[in-house]
């Protein structure tokens, strides 16, 4: 009878689960094969336009309570940007050599909040004055926290916690270093849909449909998505600002949805070198360097989750705990680098740009070296870097909403080293999982209603010692699943397997497995005086 033939039997490879890969095919530059120079530019520069958006958010939500205005604003960015830059080609050279750009850290922002809360500050009348003190108070607690991570990075202390590391223990604090950001998504689209959404939207087209729908020689349509998509974006929410479209909407409306409000353009100046202790002389608060060294471990973790992720998008292998212990003492040079410049925040891995690197296909290291480059240029160059700087934030929230979802993917994908029919799996992962969402969620929603944290004493410096790791969904993920999958059966040599442990047998130590060698020797025969173990 026609068609009513069954269908053929699956093949025996059909049935075959799809192959454990140590490194992620499918790349098109990994970490050492740099795309032709002209597409390395354009590359470098949409790494630079995707790292703008917490370049700006920070200095927006700290600047005018400490004080500034406009001009402040603009000195501060141009500042975190020049930093940015510097400590991203000290990270590609000298630290984990990844592709990993080096932005700002959201960690930092509650302790900063609470130096510029501080009641030595309340009696400044002068706004400005003000600003120069909490900047300078801030400095001296950045100055502290950094050597927490200098120490753990170079001691070799961190290198030997990631060693305890596995497959299944990373999944959650991976995961949730990108799914952990969903505040700053759709929350941000939502504050003017009519340009946020509208950004998602093509997104997805330039980037998911136009690919397989126009075929070209080369990949052009996902590759530039973001440099398309926010041209189109930006000049369409620029109509819209011409035309009158938000004259009589409210305030806040006005700041999120116009070109013209962010007040970047006229506060920076044309041409403006950032140097060391530009505000001045830090001043130092033993309980505020306290917190700040808090936060900038929680940063620490949360980096270290990144860091693997980008490993694994550049196509690399598993990164070996020595040279993430030596990526960690660059990072904390690189909150010292902050904390000398004055930028208000510390140093972490760029979780957005990460994810750009899944975006494009494109994990070299050149590129993000360029964008590094783009990064120092506009920050002199002060009235072109504002141009781009005013870019509206809910067009950044939009592209976040891919970024972070290609790092929380990434984090799921460990899971292929694991065995997903053991029930140990099972409750470790759900169970970190579930604590890394509701913990920190009961922080965030007590401060919201109450105006402070859950832990509140009179010494506000205690409080963020507690508050700010718990409000960290990578952190509370993180270190639950670490405690649980070093505790639990350890020893048992199923568990081992179960665990994923094997799988990484051969990147604990620097010198086991020959591609170690080629993607994070350091240059220039370094390695000779400065070894990885």
């Amino acid at each position: 009878m026609a068609g009513g033939g069954a269908a053929p039997p699956p093949k025996q490879e059909e049935l075959q689960p799809h192959p454990v890969k140590d490194q992620l095919p499918s790349v098109s530059y990994c970490i050492t094969s740099p795309p032709p120079w002209p597409e390395a530019i354009i590359l470098g520069f949409q790494h630079y336009i995707v790292m703008l958006g917490t370049s700006v958010i920070i200095p927006s939500a700290l600047v005018p309570q400490m004080g500034g205005g406009n001009e402040e604003k603009a000195r501060v960015i141009q500042t975190l940007l020049f930093v940015a830059g510097i400590n991203t080609l000290c990270q590609s050279f000298f630290g984990t050599r990844l592709p990993a750009v080096m932005g700002g850290s959201y960690t930092v922002v509650a302790p900063t909040i609470s130096i510029i809360l501080a009641g030595r500050y309340s009696n400044e009348t002068d706004p400005h004055e003000k600003f120069l003190r909490t900047m300078r108070g801030t400095q001296g607690a950045l100055i502290i926290a950094s050597t927490i991570q200098i120490i753990l990075g170079f001691s070799g202390l961190w290198r030997n916690v990631v060693r305890l590391l596995s497959p299944l223990s990373a999944v959650p604090l991976i995961s949730l270093a990108g799914f952990g950001l969903y505040e700053l998504g759709f929350p941000g689209v939502a504050k003017c849909v009519e340009i946020g959404l509208p950004e998602i939207i093509l997104m997805l087209i330039f980037s998911q449909y136009l690919p397989h729908a126009i075929r070209v020689a080369k990949p052009v349509f996902d590759r530039f998505s973001v440099i398309f998509t926010i041209a189109i974006v930006w000049l369409y929410a620029y109509i819209l600002t011409v035309s009158g479209a938000y004259k009589n909407a409210r305030t806040k409306t006005q700041v999120h949805c116009r070109v013209d409000r962010s007040g970047l353009i006229g506060g920076a100046s044309w041409i403006s070198v950032p140097y060391p202790f530009q505000w001045g002389a830090p001043t130092f608060d033993a309980g505020e360097s306290f917190a700040m060294m808090m936060a900038s471990f929680v940063a620490l973790v949360e980096s270290t989750g990144t860091f693997i992720a980008v490993s694994r998008y550049a196509s690399a292998t598993m990164i070996p705990p020595s040279v993430l212990g030596r990526g960690i003492g660059w990072q904390g040079i690189g909150t010292l680098l902050g904390a000398f410049f004055g930028t208000a925040n510390g140093t972490a891995v760029s979780v957005e740009n990460a994810g750009l690197l899944a975006l494009t296909h494109v994990g070299s290291r050149r590129v993000v070296q360029i964008s590094a480059g783009f990064m120092i240029f506009f920050s002199i160059l002060g009235k072109f870097g504002a141009i781009f700087a005013s870019i509206p934030l809910p067009i950044f929230a939009a592209i976040y909403c891919i970024f972070f979802a290609y790092i929380g993917a990434c984090g799921l994908s460990f899971l292929q080293f694991c065995n997903l029919n053991s029930f140990r799996t099972k409750f470790i992962v759900g169970f970190s999982f579930f604590m890394g969402l509701s913990v920190p969620q009961y922080f965030n929603e007590y401060t919201s209603v109450a105006g402070y944290g859950p832990v509140h004493t009179g010494a506000r410096w205690f409080n963020d010692m507690i508050n700010v790791p718990f409000s960290s969904k990578p952190f509370v993920a993180g270190l639950v699943a670490f405690f649980l999958d070093n505790t639990i059966h350890r020893r048992d040599n199923t568990v081992r397997r179960d665990r994923g442990y094997h799988w990484w047998d051969k990147f604990r130590s620097f010198k086991t497995d020959s591609r170690s060698e080629e993607f994070y020797s350091l240059p220039f025969n370094l390695n000779k005086f400065f070894p990885s173990v």
